[in-house]
């Protein structure tokens, strides 16, 4: 073992150590940097230590409620087309936007978006490997995708049956999505996964309810009204466009997918799983 091992041991064990005291603060008191952290990797090795299987219908699941968002989103747009100007609609689309998000993350269903961070701090405290991580990754992605495409087909189909929106409705809301510059989408999904990594950062630091609904309608409502691009709630939204309309092609779905999926993850894993881990490690040095 050389030196520059054995220093980066020293380190680790000084880090562990610095976790481990940071206590629990009192009720009415915020919580430590140190409780967070601590309290996020514990979660993060928890999912890590779950079946295949289990993540793999955890993560569907999430796929599936996170189409109650799109269902909102199709029928209100349907609702005041023709009463308010589109840009209007998109922007009032925004408050309906969380309703999804605030059902799979309260009924903890894994979504990707909201555990990209959560999963990359194991890897940062040397407790998981980077291949564990992408595994985990690959697994939950796959799940969200698969319900959510689900979704699109029932939404697709029940919509107009209903006659609560039209297939205009859903093509309108694929184009608007999906139809940006790949340098604009990968930028636009960087910034939403790091809100939405923040996200999770924060409903680790709220301590009821209540608090945890609010900051979900907080994060994912300025995630919508700023048009970032999310990449399960966009499955849904491209996919359903892509087997109702011409406008969108397969290579238009993937396209889009594949970047948003890569810009979410840098998001979280950048810039609030470094960014958060690496500020508690300089100050334990």
């Amino acid at each position: 073992m050389n030196a520059k091992s054995t220093e980066k041991e020293i380190e680790q064990q000084a880090i562990d150590k610095k976790l481990d005291a940071a206590l629990p603060s009192e009720e009415g008191n915020p919580k430590s940097h140190g409780e967070i952290l601590k309290q996020q990797i514990i979660d993060g090795q928890e999912t890590y230590d779950k079946k295949p299987i289990s993540i793999l219908l955890s993560s569907l699941t999430a796929g599936l409620e996170i189409g109650f968002s799109y269902l909102l989103l199709c029928t209100l747009y349907s609702f005041l087309l023709g009463k308010v100007q589109e840009d209007t609609i998109f922007k009032v689309m925004s408050f309906v936007y969380p309703i999804g998000f605030i059902m799979v993350i309260l009924g903890q269903s894994i979504l990707f978006t909201e555990q990209t961070s959560l999963l990359t701090l194991p890897v940062l405290n040397k407790k998981r490997s980077v291949g564990s991580l992408l595994k985990l990754w690959s697994l939950v992605i796959l799940g969200n995708l698969v319900g959510g495409c689900f979704m699109a087909f029932i939404m697709v189909w029940i919509g107009p049956k209903l006659g609560i929106f039209n297939v205009q409705s859903i093509e309108a809301i694929a184009v608007h999505v999906s139809h940006y510059a790949t340098s604009v989408i990968l930028v636009s999904a960087i910034l939403a996964g790091w809100l939405m990594g923040l996200l999770s950062w924060l409903i680790a630091a709220s301590r009821d309810t209540l608090s945890r609904i609010a900051i979900i309608y907080m994060i994912t409502t300025v995630l919508a009204f700023a048009g970032l691009h999310h990449s399960i709630v966009g499955n849904v939204e491209v996919f359903a466009g892509f087997i109702s309309s011409p406008k969108i092609t397969g290579m238009d779905y993937v396209a889009f997918e594949s970047v948003s999926l890569v810009g979410n993850a840098l998001g979280g894993a950048v810039f609030v799983a470094l960014l958060k881990y690496r500020a508690f490690v300089y100050d334990v040095k």
